[in-house]
């Protein structure tokens, strides 16, 4: 076992590599793009952002709170789904590792190359596992955080003139974008999941569906109907 990526390495191309490298620069450059922060072209995570704000302030004056709490709800409800469907298929990758001998057979029917060997296949089911193993990191620590919001919601003060009133709704915001924040990373995780399942065909492949991936993501974040609306 302690040989196998050194035995795998060598039956990987230097195209093999540029597509991982690739990979793993659109997954974390993507993150670091759409979180920054442009006051001229704000991506779309960061306009939700400060809509979280301004449904913080307007909870305070809200009573009683119950669509607030349903709201929230509902948030913590999406990240619990994605984290369950992680752990699925994290699952389906430590099956696919028991049976890595089909898988081999498989891929290289579909790429009509000769057979490669048994590690090589298993490095390649490694990545999904890890990215896999990200996004559902990101979606557990999203759920916890919602659980805190809705507590520091909890202790905002019913009465707009206290002191703390705004403020602790101010705090109930900020966890609330972080909740976000990881969430928005799992999903992220899960989108370059996908595209790194065509590397069991190959370096070309996991190339364009790498493209295709981050042009989604893009145009999600910064040229979509929703963003505008948001925006405007």
């Amino acid at each position: 076992m302690t040989d196998l990526l050194p035995e795998a390495l060598t039956h990987f191309a230097l195209l093999d590599a540029l597509a991982v490298f690739a990979l793993i620069l659109a997954w974390l450059g993507s993150t670091a793009f759409i979180e920054r922060k442009n006051t001229t072209n704000p991506s779309t995570h960061m306009l939700m952002e400060q809509y979280r704000e301004r449904w913080m302030t307007q909870m305070v004056t809200r009573q009683p709170r119950i669509f607030d709490s349903s709201v929230l709800a509902i948030m913590r409800q999406g990240s619990t789904f994605f984290a369950s469907s992680c752990m699925i298929a994290i699952g389906g990758c430590v099956a696919l590792l028991g049976g890595a001998d089909q898988l081999t057979m498989f891929a290289s029917d579909l790429a009509s190359t000769p057979v490669a060997p048994k590690a090589v296949w298993e490095v390649k089911i490694l990545l999904l596992m890890a990215l896999l193993a990200n996004g559902f990191l990101k979606f557990v620590w999203s759920v916890r955080l919602f659980g805190y919001c809705a507590i520091v919601m909890a202790s905002t003060p019913n009465d707009p003139t206290d002191d703390a009133a705004y403020p602790t709704a101010a705090k109930s915001a900020e966890i609330a974008n972080h909740a976000a924040r990881s969430f928005n990373r799992g999903k992220r995780s899960v989108y370059f999941t996908i595209a790194a399942l065509t590397w069991l065909i190959g370096a070309i492949p996991l190339i364009i569906a790498t493209l295709v991936t981050l042009t989604l993501i893009y145009r999600r974040e910064f040229n979509s109907r929703t963003r505008l609306a948001l925006a405007n």
